[in-house]
């Protein structure tokens, strides 16, 4: 992890450390989001969206508590409605990765 980050910062580049928590215990997540505080990636991201599980409130809320403002939680895998991309951002993602993105838009009203 440290010798990517360092070299996505070295080139300008967001670098995002992905979990894919669907495969970890809550212990597990808090490891590595503890070293992730250390190291320093722009985000930690829940999930690939290919693994078993996708983002989980639960989950997107521990990772930033755990992190809290010293880095970004990025939540993807299974987000297709405005409610749950509401309800990551609630739990204290800063951006949402989905395949619905337009369907989640147009959901949107103001």
């Amino acid at each position: 992890m440290q010798s990517i980050v360092a070299e996505c910062h070295n080139a300008n580049v967001i670098c995002k450390v992905i979990f894919e928590t669907c495969y970890l215990s809550k212990d597990e997540i808090i490891t590595l989001a503890n070293i992730a505080k250390k190291i320093k990636p722009d985000y930690i991201k829940t999930s690939t969206g290919f693994g078993s599980g996708g983002a989980e409130t639960e989950i997107v809320r521990l990772m930033k508590e755990t992190v809290g403002n010293e880095l970004k939680v990025k939540a993807a895998g299974g987000i297709r409605t405005l409610e749950d991309a509401l309800a990551m951002i609630e739990a204290g993602a800063e951006r949402i990765g989905t395949s619905a993105g337009v369907t989640i838009i147009e959901s949107f009203t103001l």
